[in-house]
């Protein structure tokens, strides 16, 4: 089992500022109101040499009235079965109260090594409050303060301790290919996160915009290693009224910006509209790998020309670029679910296939020869050499003698052509012309 720690508590106590300072990054969103965090969430943690993973919680609670509350629940007792050991974050300014002593009830059961936090000691004046919490008799209480990180190493110290050694070795999703879920909200991204890893990973419900941060999930089986993120549903700008939602939106957005190849979902009864267009651009504008997934068609009335005749229209609105695997799924059912996971697999080969200049230039050159750019204000244009970029997505450099007089008609005819011979299915192409 790898090193992993939970941070559980009630909410709105500061279990996601604390994993954004265990993790170093901003990925779980902080606001100071109850309720912001419904997923748990997944982080890198270093400290002393010793790697972990930290996973973060939303918060227990019971009789608030939420809906999503048995969720939470849910989410958080799956996180505690997870971990090696056990953070539970208390806050002094309020002291014990009634829905800490649950949290401690189901901490007892877990039978996990137990470390409690007293959260919000950030001055030396609110020293000595935590004396109440080890009544609970769950081991020594530790004064921190997440928010400006005093007491986080000395806590952080006695963990490493509890953790085993030979497990510290290679942590979920170390250079592992990263595939991110995206699409409109309740499109069914959580659903096949959840149908993929046999477990409720994720929270699902009918209610868009469910998903709020950036979900990181490791599938390994069926001969597949990868690293799955599930985001949050990308709205139109005039509809994200909810600051928290907005930043949800930024962090689809970074996840598009920080993966390999990206699964766009689109509903199959609603078709592609203008927000998923404005996704599937910004996918294009980052030079990512993408495979679109029709969902929801088990719910589509169909015959035997109607799969060939949608993937016709979708391709039509994916124009210029579609050349990418289209693949009909449902994930109520699990339908192709596991044909997805090929064609993502298979269009990250493609994005970083690097072609060798020789046969690059013998297959290219032959194509220019018989069809040579056409002529402009009576220029001829001599194309002389292609060559592959050392960049992450496939990017060619043309060297040619009048790079200024090539057409976007004539871009368009090379990049068909490189498709066409060597496969780049899934994945942008740039055409550079330089001269030589």
């Amino acid at each position: 089992m790898s090193n992993i720690i939970a941070i559980v508590g009630r909410p709105n106590v500061g279990k996601s500022t604390l994993f954004n300072r265990l993790t170093e990054s901003q990925a779980a969103i902080v606001k100071e109101v109850s309720g912001v965090t419904r997923d748990r969430i997944y982080g890198l943690g270093e400290w002393n040499g010793c790697d972990f993973s930290v996973i973060d919680t939303g918060g227990y609670a019971n009789g608030t009235g939420d809906v999503f509350e048995g969720e939470i629940r849910k989410q958080v007792e799956i996180a505690i079965d997870e971990a090696s050991v056990i953070i539970f974050m208390l806050d002094v300014m309020t002291g014990l109260v009634d829905l800490d002593m649950t949290v401690a009830s189901l901490l007892r059961k877990s039978k996990k090594k137990v470390f409690i936090c007293a959260n919000k000691v950030d001055n030396i004046d609110r020293v000595g409050l935590s004396s109440e919490f080890w009544s609970l008799g769950l081991g020594e209480v530790f004064d921190l303060s997440a928010a400006n990180g005093s007491g986080t190493g000395e806590i952080l110290d006695e963990i490493v301790k509890e953790f085993d050694k030979e497990d510290e070795a290679v942590l979920a999703g170390e250079g592992l290919p990263r595939f991110a879920i995206v699409g409109k909200p309740n499109v069914g991204k959580s659903s096949l996160v959840n149908a993929l890893t046999g477990e409720d990973r994720n929270i699902v419900t009918e209610i868009s915009g469910t998903t709020r941060d950036s979900i990181h999930t490791r599938y390994k089986g069926f001969g597949f290693d990868f690293m799955l993120v599930d985001t949050a549903g990308i709205r139109k700008k005039a509809k994200v009224h909810e600051d928290i939602e907005y930043y949800s939106v930024l962090r689809s957005v970074r996840s598009i910006e920080n993966s390999d190849v990206c699964i766009f979902m689109v509903d199959a009864q609603e078709g592609i509209q203008k927000q998923d267009l404005t996704i599937f651009y910004m996918i294009e504008k980052n030079s990512k790998g993408v495979v679109v997934l029709i969902n929801k068609w088990d719910l589509v009335e169909k015959d035997h020309k109607t799969m060939a005749e949608y993937e016709e229209m979708v391709r039509e609105q994916l124009a210029p670029f579609n050349d990418v695997p289209i693949i009909f799924t449902s994930t109520l059912t699990k339908q192709r679910i596991h044909k997805a996971l090929e064609a993502a697999t298979k269009v990250h080969e493609n994005r970083i296939k690097k072609i060798p200049t020789s046969i690059l230039n013998d297959v290219m050159l032959d194509i220019v020869h018989a069809t040579p750019p056409p002529s402009n204000k009576g220029k001829y244009i001599k194309i002389k050499y292609v060559q592959q970029l050392p960049t992450h997505a496939p990017a060619f450099a043309i060297f040619c003698n009048l790079p200024q007089y090539i057409g976007d008609s004539y871009k368009r005819f090379l990049e068909n052509r490189l498709r066409e011979k060597f496969d780049f299915q899934g994945v942008p192409i740039k055409i550079f012309f330089r001269k030589k």
